[in-house]
C-alpha cells in the first residue's frame, strides 16, 4: 500500500539528495542540540554513521493550519495575540506536510539500530496518513501499537461532534523481533489487589490461587509426568516439574481443596506489576514553557521501555526538550533537533536547570 501526494520521491531519490549534504560526526556516549532544519541535520549525520539510534520519538506538528505563540509570562497550546512571540508556524498544505513527513521517515528509519524503535506522536486528523506512510518505509510488519493518549479533561465543543480528549502513538520497530523492550510494568491499584486477591492467609497476606497446569500438551517432558498420581488434564501441561510441586507444597505454596484439588498460592505483595496497555492516561501541563509540551512522565515511559542505558535518543522536532530531559535523566545519551530558536532556548534553559551536559551545535 502507497499513499500518493504531489512532488512525492522515491526512497531513493530522497537518500540521493541526502547525501549530498556534510557529513557531521556525531560521538557515542555524548549528547548533541542541534538548531535548524531537521532533514539537513539528520542526513548529514546519516552520512557519516547510519543504524545506531535505538529509539527515536517524534511529535510533528499536526497539519493544524495555525501559528504556535508564546507570551512573556507563560506559554500557551495555541495564543494568537499579536504581541507574543511565534514559536513554530503550522500553515503548510496536506500534501506539502505529507512530503515534509515522509522524506524526514525514510532518514529515521536509517538512522535507527536493528534493535530500534520509532514512537510517532500524532492527532487523529493525520494518523491514518501517517500509518500509511510508516507502513510504506518500515512495512506492515514492523508495526507493533496504535496507542490512545488521554490528553486533556473531556472537551464540550460547540460543534456537531463528538469531544475530543485523545491523541495517537504510531510504535514501530525496525525489525519485529529485534526491537528492545524491557516489559516495564505498573502496579496494581489498591482496588484491583482486593479484587484480585481475595483471600488472606494466617499472617494476614492477600493472596489467590491458579491451576497446576496450563495449556499446552507435553508428550515426553517432566512436565507432562505424573505427580501424586495425577497427570495434568487433555491439553494442558504442569506449569513446573513434579519435583518443584513437591518443594512448594512442603513450604506451604500449594492450597489443597476439601476433595484434594491442589492449586497454587499467589500472593498479592510477590505480584511484579501488570502489563501497560494500549490505553495512557498521560495528560499535558497546563501551564507549559513551549506549546504542545508533552508530559514528561509519558515520556519516561516510553524511554524505559524501548531503550537501554546508554542507549542514543533521538528527538528531531525537540520543541521544550522533555524526550531529552527524559533520556539524560534515565542514563541514554541524545541528539535533540528543532528549528525553533524559542525551542532551543527553552531546551537549553531545561536542560541547564537539570545539569544535563550536552553538545550545543
Amino acid at each position: 500500500m502507497e499513499l500518493l501526494f504531489d512532488n512525492k520521491e522515491t526512497k531513493e531519490q530522497i537518500l540521493s539528495r541526502a547525501k549530498k549534504i556534510a557529513p557531521i560526526t556525531i560521538n557515542s556516549g555524548i549528547s548533541y542540540l542541534f538548531n535548524g532544519d531537521n532533514f539537513e541535520i539528520m542526513a548529514a549525520i546519516l552520512n557519516k554513521r547510519k543504524g545506531f539510534i535505538d529509539l527515536i520519538y517524534i511529535d510533528p506538528p499536526f497539519n493544524t493550519n495555525q501559528i504556535f505563540s508564546i507570551s512573556e509570562n507563560r506559554a500557551n497550546t495555541i495564543s494568537r495575540k499579536k504581541s507574543n512571540t511565534i514559536a513554530y508556524s503550522d500553515l503548510m498544505t496536506n500534501d506539502e506536510f505529507l512530503k515534509f513527513i515522509y522524506e524526514r521517515v525514510v532518514l529515521m528509519y536509517e538512522l535507527l539500530s536493528d534493535e530500534g524503535s520509532l514512537y510517532v506522536h500524532i492527532d487523529t486528523k493525520m494518523g491514518h496518513y501517517f500509518k500509511i506512510i510508516l507502513d510504506e518505509i518500515f512495512g506492515i510488519k514492523n508495526f507493533k501499537n496504535d496507542i490512545t493518549r488521554i490528553k486533556s479533561n473531556p472537551k464540550n465543543f460547540d460543534r456537531k461532534a463528538y469531544g475530543n480528549e485523545k491523541d495517537m502513538i504510531l510504535f514501530y520497530s525496525k525489525n519485529p523481533q529485534k526491537n528492545i523492550w524491557n516489559e516495564i510494568k505498573i502496579s496494581l491499584e489498591e482496588s484491583e489487589i482486593a479484587t484480585k486477591f481475595t483471600k488472606i492467609d494466617a499472617d494476614g497476606r492477600r493472596y489467590t490461587t491458579i491451576p497446576l497446569h496450563a495449556p499446552g500438551e507435553t508428550t515426553n517432558g517432566i512436565t507432562g509426568m505424573v505427580w501424586r498420581g495425577m497427570l495434568p488434564p487433555s491439553g494442558r501441561h504442569w506449569r513446573t516439574s513434579p519435583e518443584e510441586f513437591d518443594r512448594m507444597d512442603e513450604c506451604g505454596l500449594i492450597e489443597w481443596s476439601k476433595t484434594g484439588n491442589p492449586r497454587i498460592k499467589k500472593y498479592a505483595d510477590e505480584h511484579n506489576g501488570k502489563k501497560i496497555q494500549d490505553v495512557w492516561i498521560y495528560k499535558d501541563p497546563q501551564n507549559p514553557q513551549y506549546p504542545t509540551q508533552k508530559n514528561l512522565d509519558m515520556l519516561e515511559l516510553i524511554v524505559k521501555q524501548s531503550s537501554r542505558e546508554g542507549s542514543m535518543i533521538l528527538d528531531c522536532f525537540a520543541g521544550s526538550g522533555t524526550t531529552l530531559l527524559a533520556a539524560a535523566k534515565l542514563g541514554r545519551t541524545f541528539i535533540g533537533i528543532d528549528s525553533s530558536e524559542i525551542a532551543i532556548k527553552i531546551i537549553k534553559s531545561r536542560l541547564t536547570e537539570k545539569g544535563i551536559i550536552y553538545n550545543n551545535e
